[in-house]
C-alpha cells in the first residue's frame, strides 16, 4: 500500500534525483529484472512533489486533477495528506467510478453522456458526491432531456469560466474552454441555473492554462511569456473577484476552484478562490522544467531497451511513441534522460513501435540495454501500462494499477 503520510528516511542535502548518475542507475538496478516498457513511480520523489505542491499553494487546499494521474492508490495517498481535498475528475464515467469510495468529486467538463447520467441519477449517494460542470444552458437542456427535475434527485452543478487573456494585440491567449467571460455573463447564466428546478449552484472554476500550463524559462519567448503571464494575472485577479461577487449575489458557493500546478503561487494568493488544482505537479513531467518558481522531482518513468542499432551512433529502442496531448511540437515528445546525450531523430521522432536514438551515449549501447524517458505531462503514460512499479531507495516495494490495468479507460 503506497503510504505518503509515515516518515521517511531523512532525505539528503542534495535530493538524488537532481544527480542523473545516481537517480538513473538506481532505478534500473531495482527494476532490472521486470521487462520493458517498464514504468515506475519513486515514492520518495513523489512525496517531496506533494509537499511542494502544497507549500506553493500557501494554505490553499488542493483538489487532486486525476486526468494527470489516473493510478487510484495515487489519488487515496495524496488525499490522505493534509492540505489535499477533493477530487478534479474528467468524464462523468470516471467520477461515478470513483464516487463508490470518494465523496467529493468535481467534473471538470461538461457532460453529454446519456448513459452516465442515468446512473448518475439512479444513484442519489453518488449525486450527492459528484459536482458537474455546466456553462451553457444546452447543458442543462441536455440533462433536462435524460430526466425531468421531479423525477430525479437535485443536481450539483458548478459553473466553469473562461480565465483566458484578451489581448488586443495578440488575441486570445490560453485555451478554448468556456463561452462565459465577463462576470455579468457569469451572473446571467447563474440565474438561469438556479431558476431551473432540479439543479443547486455550488462552485465556479477559472483554470489560467496560460499560466499554468505555460513554461516562463525556456526558449527565446521565454521574455515575452513573462510580461503576457503578468498582464493575465493582473487582470484575472481582477475579473475573478468581480465574478465571484457576481455569482454569490445569486446563490451562496460551496467552492471557487483555480489553477494548475504551473501557477500554485499566484493562485494561492488570490484571495477570490476557496482551492486550487493540481495533478502534473505530483508526477512532474519533463513540461515543467521550463518555469521559474519551481522544478518537481521526475517522480514518474519509463524505460525501453534496445533492440537494434542500424549505424554507430544510433540506438533503437522498441516502443517510445507515448506523446503527451497539445500541440504537435517537439516538447510533447517524451524525453530520454538515462544514459544523458540521446535525442530522437528529427525525421522520425518517437514512433509507435520504435524510436532510434542518437547523440554520443548512443554509441556505447547495446542491444538490451535500458534507456529512460520522462514524459512530457503525466497522465497519459498510464494508459499505456497496466501497472507502475513503486520504487522506494534501491527496490521494488509494491506495484500499483493504473487505470488500464484496473479495466477502465475513460477517455
Amino acid at each position: 500500500m503506497l503510504d505518503l503520510t509515515e516518515e521517511l528516511s531523512p532525505a539528503p542535502v542534495a535530493p538524488e534525483w537532481e544527480d542523473p548518475a545516481l537517480y538513473w542507475p538506481r532505478l534500473s538496478a531495482a527494476t532490472g529484472h521486470l521487462p520493458a516498457p517498464v514504468a515506475v513511480i519513486d515514492r520518495e520523489a513523489l512525496r517531496h512533489n506533494a509537499m511542494d505542491l502544497l507549500v506553493r499553494a500557501g494554505g490553499l487546499p488542493i483538489r487532486v486533477a486525476s486526468k494527470s494521474v489516473r493510478v487510484r492508490a495515487v489519488l487515496d495517498a495524496v488525499l490522505a495528506l493534509p492540505g489535499f481535498q477533493g477530487i478534479l475528475a474528467f468524464t462523468l464515467a470516471e467520477a461515478l467510478w470513483l464516487a463508490k469510495t470518494h465523496d467529493d468529486i468535481v467534473l471538470g467538463y461538461p457532460t453529454v453522456d446519456r448513459s452516465g447520467l442515468e446512473r448518475l441519477f439512479a444513484d442519489e449517494r453518488a449525486a450527492r458526491r459528484i459536482t458537474l460542470m455546466v456553462d451553457d444552458p444546452a447543458h442543462l437542456d441536455l440533462i433536462d432531456s435524460v430526466a425531468s427535475a421531479g423525477s430525479r434527485p437535485e443536481l450539483r452543478v458548478a459553473i466553469d469560466v473562461d480565465a483566458s487573456l484578451r489581448s488586443p494585440v495578440l488575441g486570445h491567449i490560453g485555451v478554448r474552454r468556456s463561452g462565459l467571460f465577463t462576470p455579468g455573463e457569469v451572473a446571467a447564466f447563474a440565474r438561469q441555473v438556479v431558476s431551473r428546478p432540479g439543479f443547486r449552484l455550488v462552485g465556479v472554476q477559472m483554470y489560467d492554462a496560460q499560466i499554468a500550463g505555460q513554461g516562463d524559462n525556456a526558449g527565446p519567448d521565454a521574455p515575452l511569456i513573462r510580461a503576457v503571464q503578468a498582464r493575465s494575472r493582473a487582470e484575472l485577479r481582477e475579473r475573478r473577484a468581480a465574478v465571484v461577487t457576481a455569482v454569490t449575489e445569486v446563490a451562496p458557493l460551496e467552492f471557487i476552484n483555480g489553477g494548475g500546478t504551473g501557477s500554485l503561487e499566484f493562485t494561492g494568493s488570490d484571495e477570490s478562490l476557496t482551492e486550487a488544482s493540481a495533478g502534473s505537479g505530483l508526477l512532474g513531467g519533463h513540461l515543467f522544467d521550463g518555469y521559474r518558481s519551481f522544478r518537481p522531482a521526475p517522480a514518474a518513468a519509463f524505460a525501453f531497451d534496445v533492440v537494434r542499432r542500424p549505424a554507430r551512433d544510433i540506438a533503437t529502442v522498441l516502443g517510445g511513441g507515448w506523446i503527451a496531448s497539445g500541440p504537435p511540437v517537439a516538447s510533447r515528445q517524451p524525453l530520454p534522460v538515462w544514459p544523458q546525450g540521446l535525442r530522437t531523430l528529427p525525421r522520425e521522432a518517437a514512433g509507435e513501435v520504435q524510436t532510434p536514438l542518437q547523440g554520443p551515449a548512443a554509441v556505447a549501447l547495446g542491444v538490451g540495454d535500458r534507456v529512460w524517458f520522462r514524459h512530457t505531462k503525466s497522465g497519459e503514460p498510464a494508459e499505456r501500462v497496466n501497472s507502475y512499479h513503486l520504487v522506494s531507495a534501491d527496490e521494488v516495494i509494491d506495484e500499483l494499477p493504473t487505470y488500464r490495468g484496473e479495466g477502465k479507460a475513460f477517455l
